[in-house]
């Protein structure tokens, strides 16, 4: 009974909670019901891919496909907030971070460089100046950046910027570098190793679109030179104040709202890349911002100075390599498929691979400028080409001033970072001459003097300040401003200006130089062109041999404009100089050697080989073209790797653009193509290599006919009245199999010198067919004059399905236009050759 009487008092609350039992679920089934609604939904979107791709009698692999991108999208971002909270410490507590082991690449510059100071009082008087600063920026945002947004696109009008906040970290200077030997007595040349890490937020919007977007952190590392010139007797002492990268800083971004996008392993490379691409375009040598300080000063000259002298590099060739290949799982060592890479300042050029040998024979040359020799220098790196992550041969590191003091070197330099290696180079100095007396030396030296090529050596520079436009017509509607811009091109090289938006009187001014062969014979034509329409608001053609007989061999005026306005003008200043070598005086047992510095950054601290970090986006097109130029008796060589077609080398057909820092930047898009030779045929793309591989198999002993690529059949004319010329491409017939299902041609078109993608035809995919038919018509806009002067490239390419590596080029010709027959047109079968050279016409 009294255990029984005991059960009662807590048997008691137990009943009464079994009397609010019917309570507790409804109110528990309310709360948790969204829960258990988005719990379904996230089920249901995890299982609709895995239905769908049933469904479609898809491969499972996809779906392993999509969740490996989508760890390794998360592995990435993991990692990028890492090194912003390591880059955040290194700030906040230098000593610290230290102890708590900091690797040696994130170390400020005054510990590796003993002739690099601290400066802790700049760094205090801007984290002073930093709420000023950021006021400054937030108005440069708002009044300057937004506006030009706003008017650069009809879509983009509704445009804004909800918030500007640059952050309460403030910019740091982790070293300064003073130089005071090899410098102008009339200048002050200062290295900064910059540093920002900013919890910035900076968002946007469109609001015509609902779209926001933003940048919640940024990240910049890199070496800024402030060169303060002329000094003055007066004040305040300097003229004025240049400021500019001597190579593309370091930069990472983490992204928010649509943006968040960009965070995408790949994409994330990318849209850093296209930025970088801008920076370069204002802010990387030979760009740079001036500031005058005094009215007097010349600000063109400071802004845009002539490059201090041109370096010939001899990539010749290289001994006692490592073998890094290796066999079944290292038990059999094997040789190495070695390549180099070679970069002054901001130009990069790549040799070609060297297939299974440890004592390569390049025989390359290349031509590259010197802006700022002080502080530059020639970087080499050498790879083992393999298939996953290119394996690390060697580098060498040689002081530029070294270079210009012995004006010639052919040594044998030793690798560093390696216990064995070492490679043969020859530099040459090139000094600019403002006079033309050594020219008739200079072009025998370049074996210009004879032949009638446009390409080879170079024997001159040409360099070129656009300044403005005046006047300009309206272009296709009347009465509507055109966004101009300016192709430049000098036999096959070309470049092109800035666009400046609705206005017919622009303001480029920006610099451009051109290596020219044989000025005697070459041309610069330059065209005026509305980007919105694609229109052509004037030409002109003016002689190279025109400034041989000029003053100082320069010309500084406005140019009257042709097929364009009554008072259409250009202003531009010319000047040509040549490159001359000028060869000391040496007793017989004279011994040179030129510095050889060791690299700052350890071999564990090396990211990715640059033949990986070469972007694929279009670079500024005011950057320094570098000219890559080969022996013309060398021999085509077979060591070469078959590569992608259409893979653009340094992504931009001057050569010497967008280009990532050579020891620390990101691995972005993989561009294995090596720097293309304009004098042999050693160094063709790789498409026409592995063509001319494709053909000695079809080949195999037997006799190929006359066309053993097939032909293509095309009508070209161009039309007065239309002013574009038209190509109407109709079939081809007898091409070669690109696999055992035949092959899925289709045609790309150019007009060289434009190689854009806006200047890109293509004609639809054509499945499993040697002889396909097209008959698809396309147009260029282009006038009867100006297309004379051009040549149409034709490609036939093998398509492929997606992710497949069966794409490749199948033939190719290049159709010169000068011809008087264009107007009337005519329809003809052309044979396709390996590189387009010496097309056959069929009739």
């Amino acid at each position: 009974m009294s255990s029984a009487g005991g059960e009662g008092p807590e048997a008691g609350p137990g009943r009464a909670g079994g009397r609010s039992e019917p309570e507790a679920p409804g109110s528990a089934l309310s709360v948790d019901l969204p829960g258990l609604l988005g719990q379904l939904a996230r089920s249901f979107a995890l299982l609709l891919p895995v239905y769908a791709l049933g469904y479609l009698g898809l491969s499972f692999s996809w779906v392993l496909l999509a969740l490996g991108l989508l760890a390794w999208c998360r592995r990435s971002r993991g990692l990028k907030a890492s090194r912003l909270c390591r880059a955040l410490a290194l700030l906040e507590d230098e000593e610290q971070a230290v102890r708590l082991g900091v690797r040696a690449c994130d170390l400020p510059a005054w510990v590796h460089f003993p002739d690099t100071e601290r400066a802790e009082w700049l760094n205090k008087t801007v984290k002073h100046m930093w709420p000023f600063i950021c006021q400054f920026i937030e108005k440069l945002f708002r009044e300057t950046i937004e506006p030009a947004v706003r008017g650069a696109n009809a879509h983009l009008s509704t445009f804004s910027f909800t918030k500007v906040d640059v952050g309460q970290q403030p910019l740091r200077v982790n070293g300064v570098k003073v130089y005071t030997e090899n410098v102008d007595k009339r200048q002050i040349i200062l290295d900064l190793q910059i540093s920002f890490v900013g919890n910035c937020e900076i968002d946007l919007e469109i609001k015509r679109y609902f779209c926001r977007a933003g940048v919640k952190s940024i990240q910049i590392h890199g070496t800024m030179r402030v060169i303060l010139e002329p000094l003055i007797g007066d004040m305040p002492l300097v003229g004025a104040l240049s400021i500019f990268f001597l190579r593309k800083p370091l930069l990472e971004i983490n992204w928010t709202g649509l943006t968040n996008l960009l965070d995408i392993p790949g994409l994330n490379g990318l849209s850093d890349t296209i930025i970088l691409d801008i920076i370069s375009n204002y802010l990387v040598l030979p760009n740079r911002i001036t500031v005058p300080l005094v009215s007097e000063v010349q600000i063109a000259q400071l802004r845009f100075p002539i490059p201090k002298g041109v370096l010939r590099i001899h990539f010749i060739e290289a001994q006692d390599l490592q073998g890094k290949d290796t066999y079944l799982k290292g038990l059999v060592k094997g040789k190495s498929d070695p390549y180099g890479i070679i970069r002054v300042g901001n130009q990069i050029f790549q040799s070609k691979v060297i297939k299974e040998n440890l004592s390569p024979k390049w025989n390359e040359v290349y031509e590259a400028l010197v802006y700022e020799h002080p502080g530059q220098e020639l970087e080499i790196e050498l790879f083992d080409e393999d298939p996953d992550k290119d394996d690390f041969l060697g580098s060498l590191m040689i002081d530029l001033i070294e270079v210009e003091k012995e004006r010639l070197l052919d040594e044998w330099f030793t690798l560093d970072e390696v216990p064995k290696g070492k490679l043969h180079l020859k530099l040459e100095w090139l000094t600019l001459m403002p006079d033309a007396a050594n020219l008739d030396k200079v072009l025998a030296d370049v074996r210009a003097d004879k032949d009638q090529a446009i390409d080879g050596l170079s024997s001159a520079l040409l360099i070129l300040y656009l300044d403005s436009a005046r006047n300009l017509p309206s272009g296709k509607k009347i009465n509507s401003n055109p966004n101009p811009l300016v192709q430049m091109s000098v036999g096959h090289k070309a470049q092109e200006s800035k666009i400046r938006y609705k206005t017919s009187e622009p303001v480029w001014e920006e610099n451009f130089t051109f290596f020219i062969h044989n000025p005697k014979r070459q041309d610069l034509e330059v065209e005026v062109k509305d980007e919105q329409h694609q229109c052509s608001l004037g030409s002109l053609r003016i002689p190279l041999s025109q400034l041989l007989t000029s003053d100082n061999m320069t010309i500084n005026q406005r140019f009257q404009l042709s097929n364009s306005g009554p008072n259409s003008t250009l202003k531009m200043k010319i000047a040509l100089r040549v490159l001359h070598l000028e060869k000391q005086e040496r007793p017989p047992d004279y011994q040179h050697s030129a510095q050889v510095k060791r690299p700052s950054v350890s071999k564990e601290g090396r990211k990715m080989p640059i033949k990986s970090q070469m972007s694929a986006s279009p670079g500024g097109a005011n950057t320094a073209p570098s000219t890559p130029v080969m022996g013309v008796n060398d021999k085509p060589a077979m060591e070469e790797k078959p590569q992608p077609p259409e893979a653009s080398p340094l992504g931009h057909r001057d050569l010497g653009r967008s280009s990532s820092s050579l020891l620390a930047s990101p691995s972005h898009i993989a561009a294995k193509e090596p720097t293309p030779s304009i004098a042999s045929d050693i160094s063709l793309p790789i498409a026409t290599q592995e063509l001319r591989q494709r053909l000695r198999q079809l080949e195999n002993g037997t006799t190929l006919g006359q066309s053993p690529l097939g032909q293509i059949q095309l009508t070209i004319r161009h039309s007065s009245q239309r002013n574009k010329l038209i190509v109407v491409v109709h079939s081809c017939r007898n091409l070669i199999a690109f696999s055992e299902d035949g092959s899925d041609p289709y045609v790309r078109m150019y007009l060289l010198p434009d190689k854009r993608r806006s200047g890109r035809r293509k004609t639809h995919v054509s499945k499993k067919t040697l002889n396909p038919v097209f008959d698809q018509s396309f147009d260029f806009s282009v006038s009867l004059p100006e297309v004379q002067r051009r040549t149409l490239d034709v490609a036939v390419k093998n398509s492929g399905g997606f992710l497949s590596k069966d794409k490749g080029l199948l033939g190719k010709v290049l159709v010169a236009l000068a011809s008087e027959e264009l107007a009337k047109g005519w329809t003809q079968w052309y044979d396709l050759t390996e590189d387009g050279t010496r097309p056959q016409v069929i009739t």
